[in-house]
């Protein structure tokens, strides 16, 4: 400033850079007018005052960085690129290396905190501009105040210690951060501390639990391997930590790539797995031994409105150990509301069971339940109805069939009801005829062995055929030497029984049920009862007691059906016929992608209905109990 008050050119150009400039830019700025000055008195004084008026603008605590030495022309260039390849490979290695360059962002936030002013923030913005902006830790915040113990060993030395912040220049630009120490005890892992996705795709439902209850009961007893809940739980043992999360390294769920949907025709498809849905890779883990356990039933019902009360014993007995994965229920001459029986039989499975299908002719009810877990599983459900009638609108005896593709091998389920009558054996051969040649199965599901098909035999267009119902064949002898016969029995020997059976020697003479089987019998015949009795009929006819119910099977290929149970249930005695149970455990064979699946479907209203009236039932069993414990006893 000169004498007048007057700023003079000199210190004008001094200034012209800005008033926000660092002091860098200011000493630059003073080297270059000093160089451009005239030497004449007043420009010296006017120079000397500038610089001394700069040099009180410079805070002490921002020092003038110190200047770079001179390079060769020849050696400039080089040097400066290994230098930064050199400090391009340490920071990256220190960062993969070191772990506090993996620590929190309130490390970062504390290293912007103990920055002298604003200094080392416009030195880190010119070097690094991917450097977080401050926040609310940098002005002083409380929280991050009260954690002086996580400083760093630099940060905690005097500021007379400390190092000329603008050395940051021939260092990285990347900061170290100090670490993090914790202010109280970790708390403890639990003991399954499984990724989530496994945790989902692995996770046990809960109601299959009693399982390895009973497995331990068994002392390892194997388990039913139809159970998929029950196998999972078998390889665990004692170990009660790995069912809340199991100790595996694979999801249940096999990922799908693109290109396979791209160019997969699904015309043909493999059994080989590769993500095939039936093949052989989705039927091992279901079904380790592939054989599926079915439950077939039929019964004649009279036509009763007055359902039992109880349907536990038709389709739960107790002399069974496990559940089937399948059950078919057969019913001829069935209740005036089919809907509430069906109601009755979803009610008494319970939520494992979903109806699969149903289908009707007439009084001829035929129903099909699956376990939840396994509809997944099934094709598109197929169904025919044939009546023998001569007046095709009279429904009371003919057949009606279901059929459908489970993973790679097709059923037929078929319930029917032949002309009744003593003699009349050669019109119920007749009707078998008839609905083998006007069946007409299956619609669009694809033939699994077509070589092996008859166009005029409908059982032999699937590869296992299961026949039941009320066949109404009779036992050719008087009524009074079958009751002696029936007394002479032991131990369950019904063999002088079915030599008199007309159904076994029609099968013998090849002229119905041909390439059929059915299990030996071993309970007393089924037909003819008094309704709520156990006595045969005691009407003016007296009727001869016969095996009119049964249940007969045939398959493609030998030793695919193992019977495990055929048995009568006398229990139900709301009809003149008793119920026929029958287990079996099927073969089954991987499936191909040209099988149009079922996506899944079933009767949704029915079930929720069963259910609704299941929790009902139960709790009005528990009220009743509770009033009965709760009554007091007088003594008078």
């Amino acid at each position: 400033m000169t004498e007048n008050g007057e700023d003079s050119p000199l210190h004008q150009s001094c200034e012209a850079p800005g008033k926000g400039d660092s002091a860098v830019n200011d000493s630059q700025a003073l080297k270059t007018s000093l160089a451009d000055a005239k030497p004449c008195k007043q420009h010296n004084e006017a120079l000397k005052l500038t610089a001394r008026n700069a040099e009180r603008e410079i805070s002490p605590y921002q020092p003038r960085p110190p200047l770079l030495p001179r390079l060769s022309k020849s050696s400039k260039s080089v040097s400066l690129e290994e230098a930064a390849r050199s400090r391009r490979l340490k920071n990256s290695q220190e960062s993969l290396s070191d772990p506090v360059e993996t620590g929190s962002s309130t490390d970062s936030l504390k290293e912007d905190q103990t920055t002298q002013g604003g200094f080392a923030v416009s030195i880190r913005n010119e070097q690094d501009s991917n450097v977080r902006p401050l926040s609310a830790a940098a002005t002083g915040s409380p929280v991050f105040r009260d954690r002086g113990s996580s400083l760093s060993e630099y940060e905690r030395r005097p500021h007379s210690q400390q190092s000329d912040p603008t050395e940051n220049r021939a260092r990285s630009s990347k900061v170290r951060l100090s670490p993090v120490q914790p202010t109280g005890t970790l708390p403890a892992l639990e003991k399954s501390f499984a990724a989530a996705t496994l945790r989902a795709a692995n996770r046990i439902d809960r109601d299959c639990l009693d399982y390895a209850v009973l497995a331990r009961e068994k002392l390892g007893e194997r388990l039913h391997r139809n159970l998929s809940d029950s196998r999972l739980l078998e390889n665990m043992g004692s170990d009660s930590a790995s069912v809340n999360s199991m100790r595996s390294t694979y999801s249940v769920l096999s990922p799908i790539r693109p290109q396979d949907v791209r160019n997969r025709s699904f015309l043909e498809g493999s059994v080989l797995g590769s993500g095939a849905l039936l093949g052989a890779e989705e039927l091992d883990r279901h079904f380790p031994d592939r054989r599926v356990g079915i439950y077939i039933t039929t019964w004649n019902m009279q036509g009763e409105k007055g359902l039992p009360v109880n349907l536990d014993d038709l389709l739960l007995p107790t002399d069974s150990e496990f559940a089937q994965d399948f059950y078919i229920i057969g019913v001829q001459e069935g209740c005036p509301d089919r809907r509430e029986w069906e109601t009755r039989l979803q009610e008494t499975l319970g939520p494992y069971y979903v109806m699969l299908y149903a289908a009707s002719h007439g009084v001829l009810y035929l129903t099909v339940f699956v376990r939840r877990d396994l509809i997944w599983f099934c094709s598109e459900v197929e169904h025919a109805t044939v009546t023998t009638r001569i007046i095709s609108q009279i429904k009371t005896k003919g057949a009606v069939g279901i059929a459908f593709t489970f993973f790679g091998t097709s059923f037929l389920f078929i319930t029917s009801h032949f002309t009744s009558g003593d003699a009349k054996v050669y019109e119920r051969v007749l009707d078998y005829n008839k609905i083998v040649e006007a069946l007409a199965l299956p619609k669009g599901l694809p033939d699994t062995n077509p070589y092996r098909s008859t166009p005029s035999d409908v059982t032999t267009r699937f590869d296992q055929v299961f026949w039941f119902g009320d066949f109404n064949f009779r036992l050719s002898k008087d009524r009074t030497d079958v009751e002696t016969l029936m007394n002479r029995t032991a131990g369950g020997d019904m063999g002088p029984l079915l030599e008199h059976d007309q159904l076994s020697k029609e099968m013998k003479d090849g002229s119905i049920f041909k390439g059929f089987q059915e299990a030996p019998i071993h309970f007393f015949p089924t037909y003819k009862f008094d309704v709520g009795c156990d006595i045969y009929d005691t009407t003016s006819k007296q009727r001869t007691p016969s095996y009119t119910d049964r249940i007969l099977f045939r398959s493609r290929q030998a030793d695919d059906i193992k019977v495990v149970k055929y048995t009568s249930c006398s229990s139900i005695k709301t009809s003149d016929h008793r119920p026929v149970i029958s287990v079996f455990q099927v073969k089954l064979r991987p499936g191909r992608d040209n099988i149009p699946l079922g996506a899944g479907q079933f009767d949704r209203g029915l079930y929720l209905e069963g259910i609704r009236r299941r929790i009902t039932r139960e709790l009005k069993r528990r009220e009743a109990m509770k009033n009965q414990n709760s009554t007091i006893c007088t003594i008078s």
